[in-house]
């Protein structure tokens, strides 16, 4: 182990949570006059920054975007060659600069005095020609940078960074933003997955394997054929759900006479259901946590009357496990 390795990193790591405490005790009421700047804001919020600076803004433009704040990162070059049409006066420009002299930024900066654009600044020098410029600056902590010359951006981008992610946390709050608007912004992937509803991807309609209390297990053994879900719903003349037959009750009974015995006696009774606001993740765990394990989970309404059926195969196929 090399000691002076660990030296070095643990240091790297004070020096970048002293920022951040930094930024935290001098947190006031411009975090607050900014936010309003924000939530009232018509348009969308639009990040820039040079260098460094900029790939944060990008990822803070990005975790706005996708907590129900409208926002994306305009590159300076790229707005000083034409992108800066892509700025309206129903938008906010939140522009990043550490020292708040990037002459890249200099342009966009004149664009929003020019047509009344309401600019926040991010910098530590309120000072500075962005300091100046700006309706509002977010000041950030005056730390050495945690790089041991003092000198690579590393301190200054953690705070930024977090302070984005501030940014983001508390505009969620103010507009309630919940698991279901976090959701219908990631479709895909492991978090659109997670978050999906049950209602989502169940089987219904005449999808749904059902036959009635009165039936004999020839009609549930064609209905089980059918609807390949390697199972059947019992319902009562009310169509509420009243038991369940599945492969592992077939063998069970298995028996030359099984296709004349009515349904009622073969069924599982007052099988185990859901609602359709639950969780796919949270349907597998009922899944694999109900005795021996179900491979379907039929879900019904307050009236227990069946809305759809779900396979442990949809869940999976989802990335669900």
């Amino acid at each position: 182990m090399n000691n002076k390795d660990l030296d070095v990193a643990k240091q790297t790591i004070d020096r970048e949570i002293e920022a951040l405490r930094s930024m935290e005790n001098g947190l006031d009421d411009t975090l607050c006059k900014a936010l309003d700047i924000i939530e009232k804001n018509k348009g969308r919020v639009i990040v820039t920054g040079m260098g460094k600076s900029g790939h944060i803004g990008n990822k803070i433009a990005a975790t706005l975007a996708s907590t129900g704040t409208p926002a994306f990162f305009l590159h300076p070059g790229e707005a000083s060659h034409g992108d800066i049409g892509m700025i309206t006066q129903d938008d906010v420009v939140l522009a990043i600069s550490n020292s708040g002299e990037s002459r890249e930024l200099s342009d966009i900066l004149q664009y929003c005095r020019r047509f009344s654009i309401p600019l926040i600044g991010i910098t530590k020098n309120a000072d500075s020609t962005l300091g100046e410029l700006s309706n509002l600056v977010l000041k950030l902590p005056d730390n050495r940078e945690a790089c041991p010359l003092g000198l690579a951006p590393m301190s200054s981008t953690t705070a930024t960074l977090v302070l984005g992610d501030v940014i983001a946390s508390a505009l969620m709050v103010r507009k309630g933003f919940t698991e279901e608007d976090f959701q219908l912004r990631h479709p895909g992937g492991k978090l659109g997955s997670i978050l999906r509803r049950v209602s989502d991807i169940m089987h219904k309609g005449d999808e749904i394997p059902l036959v009635g209390e009165d039936a004999i297990m020839q009609d549930a053994l064609i209905t089980m054929t059918s609807k390949l879900l390697g199972c059947v719903g019992i319902v009562n003349k009310q169509g509420q759900l009243v038991g369940m037959i599945t492969d592992g009750d077939l063998r069970r009974w298995m028996s030359p006479e099984l296709i004349t015995e009515k349904v009622t006696k073969v069924m599982t009774k007052n099988p185990r259901t859901i609602g359709p606001d639950m969780l796919v993740a949270e349907v597998v765990n009922v899944m694999n946590n109900t005795g021996k394990g179900i491979t379907n989970i039929f879900i019904v309404d307050d009236n227990k009357k069946p809305l759809g059926i779900v396979h442990i195969h949809d869940c999976l196929r989802l990335g669900v496990s």
